[in-house]
């Protein structure tokens, strides 16, 4: 640390010394570079820089009650689109009249070259996704807040205008597909009217009506053959039971009767005297009903006998046999039922042939009116999506129109720039002063450090090795201080006058407003 720090506390005297003999051009030195310094701040273009911030909003009531229903304008790289829009020649155009350029007339190439710095001068950024922020720098800053305000004006009219163009072309060109596929739809559908009006079968259901329709057919010839079979059988019972019968039966007489009677009431008699006597009150009974029998007998006996004589037929006592004419009648009327359900089950068989004919009519036609269907749907299912689509577009029209959805607004205004923006008179004053004072101080301090001639006891000791027993001060003479102090008053002169310059040249900027 000793030996550091010893040849530094060894240079300082020198450094002092070689400053007042060297004080004139270190002052010169201080001067041209402090000078220089202040002339580049003087000369230097100013440049001012106005902004300006563009908010992009969209309706926070409206958007919900129309989602689904308009679509509002979407933007995902607003910086980008704000470039296309300003960047675009129409606006650079307007920027060139409004900055005064065009009153020199410039030729075209000049022109392309104004645009050019216009565009290198112009930033656009997006700090937000919802923001937008321009900036614009210039040596005038009259012209700097005008352009700045002309391209956020601008922007926000371009894309008023672009979004309303947008709209109003999508919805145009929506309502010309509503239209054609209206034609469309109008011919499918008569198309598929003259199909069905020239087919009669060709309609909606023929096909199930008439499935249905041979179904039942089918079940009623089933049936009908099925109670056919149930008749035939019971013919034949019939026929079988009537050949068993007599077409006539002879009558049962009066005396005939009266016998069977008097029969029974001796079978009852003979089983009543098995258990009770002659004068029972039943025995009784049934003797005096047998009496009054055989007398009734008696007399029909008589009266047949006088019959006789006056010429009665034997045949008087024979008729037609009812039961036999009872099952003549049935089997008659079940041949009719034969005969009626033939008919019907022979009409059922022709309706069901009938309707297997036009089930294959159907069939033949569905291959033609299926297309025909497809057509009409496949057309109608666009129109009425087209048609929503279109009320949609509409909608998003008129929020356009009406600045409902997406809007621009400016949020901070560009204002007149009052004070330059960069490296300004006062950065560059300031570097001056500091490389004026380390610029001739470094070179000095390095013409001591590395110059080889001997400017002290210690330092001729470490390069001889030799002990320095004595050393003999610089006595200067009063010619010589009167030079070094004229020198040290020139070198305090320049110094006061570049501070006075400086002080001067900042009070002149700072009264001026520049």
């Amino acid at each position: 640390m000793n030996t550091e720090m010893a040849p530094i506390a060894e240079m300082l005297p020198v450094f002092a010394r070689e400053t007042r003999r060297y004080s004139v051009t270190l002052a010169v030195l201080f001067a041209l570079i402090a000078m220089i310094g202040l002339a580049v701040g003087i000369f230097w273009p100013r440049t001012y820089v106005a902004s300006t911030t563009i908010l992009a909003s969209s309706s926070d009531i409206i958007q919900p009650l129309l989602e689904g229903r308009a679509v509002a304008t979407e933007v995902a790289d607003r910086a980008g689109m704000a470039r296309q829009v300003i960047f675009s020649r129409k606006i650079l155009e307007d920027a060139l009249e409004h900055g005064g350029w065009l009153a020199e007339r410039p030729s075209a190439i000049m022109r392309d070259r104004l645009m050019e710095q216009i565009r290198g001068r112009t930033s656009i950024t997006s700090p937000r996704p919802d923001m937008i922020e321009i900036s614009y720098r210039d040596s005038d800053p009259q012209r700097t807040f005008d352009l700045t305000q002309l391209f956020a004006t601008r922007f926000i009219e371009e894309s008023k205008a672009t979004k309303e163009r947008e709209s109003r072309e999508a919805f145009e060109f929506i309502d010309s597909q509503v239209k054609d596929y209206h034609a469309k739809l109008t011919s499918a559908e008569d198309g598929l009217l003259k199909y069905r009006s020239e087919h009669a079968d060709a309609q909606p259901g023929s096909a199930t009506d008439a499935n249905a329709r041979i179904g039942a057919l089918r079940t009623q010839v089933e049936q009908a053959r099925m109670n056919l079979m149930e008749q035939q059988s019971r013919e034949s019972a019939l026929v079988a039971q009537l050949s068993g019968e007599s077409e006539v039966t002879a009558v049962q007489t009066r005396s005939g009767l009266y016998r069977a009677q008097l029969i029974e009431l001796q079978s009852q008699l003979d089983r009543l005297l098995l258990t009770y006597t002659e004068q029972y009150p039943d025995v009784v009974r049934a003797r005096m009903q047998m009496k009054d029998i055989q007398r009734q007998l008696e007399e029909e006996d008589r009266r047949r006998a006088s019959g006789s004589n006056s010429g009665q037929s034997p045949f008087d006592n024979a008729q037609f046999n009812p039961l036999y004419q009872e099952l003549k009648q049935r089997l008659a009327e079940l041949r009719r039922e034969i005969a009626a359900n033939r008919s019907r089950m022979s009409t059922s068989e022709s309706m069901l042939n009938a309707e297997l004919d036009r089930s294959r009519r159907i069939a033949a036609s569905e291959g033609a009116l299926a297309e025909l269907t497809r057509d009409y749907e496949v057309n109608r299912d666009i129109y009425q999506d087209l048609l929503r689509r279109r009320e949609n577009a509409r909608v998003s029209m008129v929020m356009d129109q009406e600045q409902r959805g997406l809007t621009f607004r400016i949020q901070d205004p560009a204002i007149l720039p009052l004070r330059p923006s960069g490296l300004r008179l006062t950065h560059f004053a300031a570097a001056g002063l500091g490389l004026a004072v380390l610029i001739p101080f470094g070179l000095l301090f390095a013409l001591i450090r590395f110059d080889p001639r001997v400017r002290s006891a210690r330092q001729l000791e470490r390069a001889t090795g030799l002990v320095v027993l004595a050393t003999v001060p610089v006595y200067a003479t009063s010619r010589e201080r009167l030079r070094n102090r004229g020198r040290g008053l020139f070198a305090f002169l320049m110094v006061a006058g570049v501070m006075a310059a400086f002080f001067f040249t900042y009070w002149i900027r700072q009264y001026s407003g520049s």
